[in-house]
């Protein structure tokens, strides 16, 4: 059969329509998706920590092979996720010392000398806790979430989010996050690094009523190739506090107790 010039201009447009429409058109379930991924990580995120002004102490328990336990304490001074404070309380050699943080810049604040030193979010505090793994308190303004998938661990249903960072600036470039699909607790995460490289892996355990909510008060840290070296990170006394923006600076941290 022969087609005269009018059907291959149908056909041809026709063809040409679909094909822009592919090309061009954002894909709607994508968007959906993607929309999806915000909401459960900002859901895990007031799960962990209340979004408010609040203080909160921390115990940081490191433990290896190489040698015995060491133990750190932090006053957490939080507003968003924009500004916290991280006072050393033990050991006592270190008692005076501060670390401010300001979107994600950070310095340290240290007695013994007269200017605060610049620090990175990456940068390791003890054992295998990093700067940003104390100061910053969500995931949520350093990450672009993507539901990777969903499993079933030990007859309970997950979320996994792929967190990519905003900027080689955040703590960790890429951190895959399991969140319980039934009510939005973290239950675990894994970090790595610019290179792919697995870099450490957490818990979250001891859920208890803080604040209003159900709230992991155990973060467990362990390294993913020193094998044994494991970092227990134990939160209390979280209480709401107003904390004014000018305590925020650099030249108030001479005066936070």
């Amino acid at each position: 059969m022969t087609l005269n010039p009018h059907a291959y201009l149908l056909i041809a447009g026709t063809f040409l329509l679909a094909l822009a429409q592919t090309l061009f058109l954002p894909p709607a379930k994508a968007e959906e998706v993607d929309t999806l991924a915000q909401s459960i990580l900002e859901k895990a995120d007031e799960i962990r920590f209340p979004r408010g002004s609040f203080q909160v102490e921390v115990a940081i328990r490191t433990t290896s092979d190489q040698q015995s336990e060491a133990l750190h304490r932090y006053r957490v001074l939080s507003k968003g996720n924009e500004n916290s404070i991280v006072l050393v309380t033990e050991p006592a050699s270190e008692r005076g010392q501060a670390i401010l943080m300001k979107g994600r810049d950070l310095w340290i604040f240290m007695p013994s000398v007269s200017q605060p030193i610049r620090l990175s979010l990456s940068q390791r505090l003890t054992g295998q806790v990093a700067n940003g793994d104390i100061a910053r308190a969500n995931f949520t303004g350093d990450y672009h979430p993507e539901l990777l998938r969903e499993e079933t661990i030990d007859d309970a249903d997950y979320y996994v989010l792929q967190l990519t960072g905003v900027d080689r600036s955040v703590t960790y470039q890429k951190v895959l996050l399991w969140v319980n699909k039934s009510n939005y607790w973290p239950f675990k995460a894994e970090f790595y690094s610019v290179s792919g490289r697995l870099l450490k892996t957490s818990r979250y355990e001891n859920f208890e009523t803080v604040l209003g909510r159900l709230r992991p008060m155990r973060l467990v840290m362990e390294d993913a190739l020193k094998q044994n070296e494991i970092s227990v990170l134990d939160y209390s006394n979280m209480k709401l506090r107003n904390l004014p923006d000018k305590i925020f600076t650099k030249n108030y941290l001479k005066r936070l107790e």
